[in-house]
């Protein structure tokens, strides 16, 4: 004779009555779910759209050998790494290059310490402050056209502003757009201008969150204004010095207008850099290189999914 337990129909209950219960709940994860998707949808679709696709035929550019007929046609024959294999082989690569690097490095350096200066003197809160602060923006508003043409109206050889001041004070006048010595220095001085802004509004954002008590025990304890920056301000903007650091990174390494407007990569090659040379070679001539100038592209996005991975390592290492 089999002994059932006593509590073994309780237990049969309990388990009918969750399954009842969740049975009810099942639809309206379901309908959560489906929601949820919903709201992400359109941002998948416009990444598709409008990245995703794009890398895609970019990559597809730079391995076949296109022609504006086989670019009509789509019957362009496959070439492998034959169009990046010319583009490291062309004499142009290496000063465009290296021109990209100084463009990159010397503006981020002068916009980040010149940005840094002008957020830690607002930080003071006077009264003129918030008018001032509107005005650095105006760089930062103002359309890339119209600071480039501005630029290079101030730069020009015989009626610019600035050979002007120069001849007030004595000095001889400077090419600063023909001349192959200053014309690299004069795009780096107006994309410094432009970045400003964009470094102010960040690194004071982060100077916000700041806690003053912070300074005033400091100051308590002696430190003067140059022991305050080192060992409070320094330290505590790491975070959001890394993240301006990066996206300024990401920006200067594809500026194509300004230099295009001023210099054009000109004379010569004397200014010019991967983003304005992919130009040159897919769109600047009769005869249009798509592939290379395809290559030369996934080239330049390569050099910043590389620094991209650096930042996120370092942020991996402080976070550790």
């Amino acid at each position: 004779m089999t002994v059932v337990p006593a509590d073994r129909p309780r237990r049969a209950e309990a388990k009918a009555a969750g399954s009842d219960a969740a049975s009810p709940r099942r639809p309206g994860r379901l309908r959560g779910r489906l929601a949820a998707l919903a709201f992400v949808a359109p941002l998948i679709a416009y990444l598709a759209a409008f990245y995703l696709y794009p890398l895609y035929r970019n990559l597809d550019l730079s391995l076949r050998d296109y022609t504006v007929r086989s670019f009509v046609s789509g019957d362009a024959p496959f070439t492998g790494w034959d169009n990046f294999r010319k583009v490291l082989d062309d004499p142009t690569f290496g000063p465009a290059l290296r021109h990209t690097l100084v463009f990159t490095f010397v503006s981020i350096a002068f916009q980040y310490v010149i940005g840094l200066a002008l957020a830690v003197f607002f930080n003071r809160h006077f009264r003129l402050a918030p008018t001032l602060r509107a005005l650095f923006l105006i760089p930062w508003l103002l359309p890339l056209i119209v600071s480039a043409s501005s630029w290079s109206w101030m730069f020009n050889s015989e009626s610019g502003v600035v050979n002007y001041a120069l001849h007030v004070i004595g000095v001889d006048p400077v090419g600063w757009l023909t001349s192959p010595d200053w014309a690299l220095t004069s795009v780096i001085v107006a994309n410094i201008w432009i970045g400003i802004p964009f470094n102010l509004v960040i690194l004071y954002s982060g100077l916000q969150n700041v806690p003053a008590e912070l300074y005033e025990a400091a100051a308590l304890d002696g430190a003067g204004a140059w022991q305050q920056f080192r060992r409070i301000t320094v330290p505590l903007l790491r975070p959001v010095s890394a993240i301006t650091l990066l996206l300024g990174l990401v920006y200067t390494l594809k500026v194509f207008d300004l230099i295009w407007i001023m210099t054009k990569g000109g004379p010569g090659d004397s200014s010019s850099t991967l983003a304005t040379w992919s130009y040159q070679l897919g769109f600047g001539t009769l005869l249009p290189r798509f592939g290379p100038g395809a290559a030369v592209g996934n080239i330049l996005i390569l050099i910043a999914l590389v620094f991209g991975l650096l930042y996120i390592r370092v942020q991996r290492r402080q976070e550790a």
